[in-house]
């Protein structure tokens, strides 16, 4: 049920807070990503704060502008596990923290990486690639998806750490869905922030027992550190650097990271109320995705911009689906950025608060992929397989890949007999290792072409049922019409689309 729709304006206070809601539930990404990196890089205290600081910022621009001229969908933008996997692969390249190249160079050659992948981004969006194949694409394939967003995520270490304090994570979970499932209908608060509830409560627990000196879970040493004011500029690095074998990494990355937006503005479609998305509003925000790619690289994330699957999530569990709510948490974000204290405060959240909120996010996701199922006919053997060989595939294959590892990969596409020459070539290999190392690609790309290839009738894979819930050409108008060639200016008064 849907509380707030995506045209509803809440009063500013609530507002604020539900807005903020949004923006803790992506804090384990937001601030696991670039601790990641940093270590990768080898930054300091000062550079892995700053970069911290810098994925804030970044996070809340792009919202604001996918929100605003993008594909308009309440869903926040943020950095991606997928194209990580590139960026660590050019860092171990580079020499990594241990020697080779220097840190600030490292991360220089991932700014040129993500530039140029986010220019091809722009060039799929805005020219409409993935929409020209929107009409291949149904219900099947988008449940493969959106199910393999949750399912990939299963081994987050704030959920399988082997020293997980379930106490404080079961403490989370249990409250989250205490609020949005138990007691929603008791009150109205319950209903709008089980989120900043569950979460509030289970901190402030930590941080009592912390400062009591009964238990050592929470600590303030990064807030009274922190400077008042985080200076965060363009190209705070340095001149990125491009080296086209970086680059071709990283534009898989992105085309990974592209397959799962497509499934991301389907599932915040449906938790919304809406109609699926027509090809123009998935066009204009994969293109939007591509400029927050660039801005990425220009402000120096060492990380890309995507969906977030986490506010997603969200949505489904407070069934507050409010653009503007979305746009006041993005002012959030950049505030925290630029001010030290508040980012600070974000790291103080024990990884145990954060995987608690995670089994319940990444849970409702898995359940919206499944849910698209019910315009398919499961008597139909075909489509049940399908769904399993999707499934399977992608949650197996990427393993393997991660099994090998990327050097002997690239050996073994060097031997393949005839195409070795091609396929050993490092950038070509490094591109069929990133995609086939992504669940979401693997997965979505095997149920694609089972689901297109396999007999069947339109009805039978859900495509009729498919169309009539698919919103109408017209539906959405692009703050932008002139982006597309040929296109006539659209109607800029955005406010009042």
């Amino acid at each position: 049920m849907v509380t707030y729709g995506i045209e509803d304006k809440p009063p500013l206070g609530q507002s604020i807070l539900l807005g903020t809601q949004h923006w803790l539930t992506m804090v384990g990404s937001t601030i696991a990503i670039p601790l990641v990196l940093s270590g990768a890089l080898g930054f300091d205290g000062g550079q892995t704060a700053q970069l911290v600081g810098t994925f804030f910022v970044v996070s809340g621009i792009a919202t604001l502008a996918q929100t605003t001229i993008g594909n308009k969908y309440p869903i926040v933008q943020g950095g991606t596990f997928s194209m990580l996997g590139p960026a660590l692969a050019i860092i171990a390249v580079l020499g990594g923290a241990d020697g080779g190249a220097s840190s600030t160079e490292m991360m220089r050659e991932l700014q040129g990486a993500i530039i140029i992948a986010g220019g091809v981004e722009v060039l799929i969006g805005y020219l409409g690639v993935f929409g020209k194949l929107k009409k291949y694409i149904g219900p099947l394939v988008i449940s493969v998806v959106i199910a393999l967003i949750g399912l990939a995520l299963i081994g987050v270490p704030q959920i399988t750490a082997a020293d997980q304090n379930w106490y404080l994570a079961g403490l989370t979970l249990v409250l989250i869905v205490l609020f949005s499932q138990y007691i929603d209908t008791y009150s109205r608060v319950f209903k709008l922030f089980p989120v900043l509830l569950g979460l509030g409560a289970a901190y402030l627990l930590a941080a009592v027992l912390s400062i009591a000196g009964i238990v050592d879970i929470v600590s303030f040493g990064a807030i009274t550190d922190a400077p008042a004011i985080r200076p965060i500029t363009p190209f705070q690095w340095g001149t990125p650097l491009f080296t086209a074998s970086f680059s071709a990494g990283m534009i898989a990355g992105m085309l990974a990271s592209a397959i799962e937006s497509f499934g991301d503005y389907h599932s915040v479609a449906r938790m919304a109320g809406e109609g699926a998305p027509n090809k123009q509003r998935v066009n204009h925000g994969l293109g939007m995705e591509g400029l927050g790619n660039v801005f990425a690289g220009i402000m120096g994330t060492g990380n890309g911009s995507t969906s977030y699957t986490e506010n997603i999530g969200a949505i489904g569990i407070t069934g507050v689906a409010s653009r503007y709510v979305v746009q006041v948490g993005a002012v959030v974000m950049i505030l925290v950025g630029y001010v030290g204290y508040f980012g600070a405060f974000v790291t103080t959240i024990p990884n145990a608060i954060v995987g608690g909120l995670f089994l319940a996010m990444f849970a409702q996701i898995v359940g919206v992929g499944l849910s698209q199922l019910q315009h398919v006919d499961l008597n139909q053997n075909r489509n049940v397989f399908v769904l399993g060989f999707g499934l399977f595939a992608g949650l197996s294959i990427p393993q393997y890949v991660g099994n090998v590892g990327s050097e002997a990969f690239e050996a073994g596409m060097s031997g393949i007999p005839l195409l070795g020459s091609v396929l050993g070539i490092p950038e070509v290999a490094t591109t069929i290792n990133i995609i086939l190392g992504t669940e979401i690609a693997v997965g979505g790309i095997a149920a694609f072409i089972l689901d297109n290839t396999m007999p069947g009738t339109h009805e039978e894979r859900g495509l009729t049922a498919w169309d009539k819930i698919t919103e109408d050409e017209d539906a959405f108008e692009p703050a932008h019409e002139s982006f597309f060639p040929g296109g006539e200016p659209a109607n800029e008064d955005i406010a009042d689309d």
